[in-house]
């Protein structure tokens, strides 16, 4: 009885608990975004036509303002536009070095060639004989290659259970080991604190495809 108890329980957990999660980081997400109305004049603003507030309609106004921003600078007068503005930008110290580091990365990221986060490696850290996931983001600098007479990769190494933060190590190649796992199985790895592995969600599915094939 104490057993069924507990499936019962474990089980709800299982169902409410993502969902929970789920709802509010998109409300989080839905919330975030819908500050854009802000960029429209008061007198379009939906509380203003309508009389009440439309809930998600900010994104529709930032996927809009990204949209035709891309539109209008991808032709030659706005390509100048954005020179200008960079060459202002260069001028202010602390500006230009968050400005140009944030650009960087999300020309790597956006790239369609680019293989940045497309690899799951394992590297031997905090010592030898313990293994850690990481994912690797670039080749290293050539000038790191001479200092230390190797080919060095570039990783960074998510913590748990919250991947966007972590840090970067400078690892010889041949001592990463490359997984064949997705980026996001390994994601998943991290954020259940090592529960949700791979071959965990291959075992469960030819588990339940068993249990399908004897009923």
């Amino acid at each position: 009885m104490l057993g069924k108890f507990r499936k019962y329980i474990i089980t709800g957990l299982l169902i409410w608990v993502p969902l929970g999660i789920t709802i509010f980081v998109i409300k989080l997400l839905v919330d975030l975004m819908d500050k854009t109305i802000l960029l429209l004049p008061p007198a379009w603003r939906p509380e203003a036509v309508f009389g009440f507030d439309i809930p998600g309609l900010g994104i529709v106004v930032s996927a809009m303002v990204v949209f035709i921003t891309g539109f209008i600078l991808t032709n030659l007068a706005g390509r100048r536009i954005i020179r200008f503005w960079e060459s202002v930008l260069d001028r202010i110290p602390l500006v230009r070095s968050i400005y140009s580091s944030v650009k960087q990365v999300m020309q790597t990221i956006l790239s369609s060639d680019s293989d940045t986060f497309n690899e799951v490696l394992l590297i031997q850290y905090p010592r030898k004989g313990v293994w850690t996931l990481c994912f690797k983001t670039s080749d290293s600098p050539e000038s790191f290659d001479r200092a230390t007479g190797k080919q060095l990769v570039t990783v960074f190494v998510p913590t748990t259970p919250n991947p966007t933060s972590g840090f970067i190590l400078f690892v010889p190649i041949e001592e990463t080991k490359k997984m064949d796992i997705d980026v996001e199985d390994a994601l998943k790895l991290v954020m259940s604190l090592g529960v949700v592995t791979p071959d965990d969600k291959v075992l469960a599915s030819d588990k339940s495809e068993e249990e399908e094939i004897s009923n």
